[in-house]
């Protein structure tokens, strides 16, 4: 009498790997993710929805800004790099409004409106900021750490991303490549 157990353990387990096999193939599928569709050139249409406006002036969202540079920071009071970018994103609105092509607009993430406020006031930001609610909006983005910036041309398309601390050098060129447009 011949042993069955070891042959047909051997039979499933080739079948499961095999089924695993099939299904990473087909679960992969295209990459389309924000990154990497604007790594390639292309610029996606940036993700947009109404927030409350941090200060309670009612709500902000891309669409205000259709026509402008928008320097889209998704950032916390709690966030190390964010308290670190923050001179740097304060510089970026300085030349975009004195200029007229744009501003910065901030998006608190899992953050106290009132710690929010005091970050504010800390680093005398004066751009507009809004509530990202639930996280609905960074949700849209994939972003999942901060800080999180992504610079939005005139015809509200992606232009660059950066994930992560922003320095003056990228935030300078990401916003020329987008005024080109």
């Amino acid at each position: 009498m011949k042993r069955k157990g070891p042959v047909l353990v051997v039979a499933v387990l080739a079948t499961a790997l095999v089924g695993l096999l099939v299904y990473g193939v087909v679960q992969q599928g295209d990459d389309t993710t924000l990154d990497k569709a604007v790594a390639q050139g292309a610029r996606p249409a940036a993700p947009d929805r109404a927030m409350p406006d941090l200060a309670g002036r009612g709500e902000r969202s891309l669409a205000q800004y259709r026509g402008k540079v928008v320097v889209l920071n998704f950032w916390a009071s709690w966030c190390e790099p964010c308290r670190e970018e923050a001179p740097v994103l304060k510089a970026a609105h300085d030349r975009l409004t004195r200029s007229g092509d744009g501003t910065v607009l901030g998006a608190t993430y899992q953050d106290a409106t009132d710690r929010s406020l005091t970050f504010l006031r800390e680093f005398r930001l004066d751009y507009p900021n809004a509530r990202d609610v639930g996280t609905k909006l960074a949700k849209q983005y994939g972003t999942a750490k901060l800080p999180e910036t992504f610079i939005i041309d005139r015809q509200g398309r992606i232009a660059a991303i950066g994930r992560g601390q922003l320095s003056k050098r990228f935030l300078d060129g990401a916003i020329e490549r987008a005024l080109r447009s």
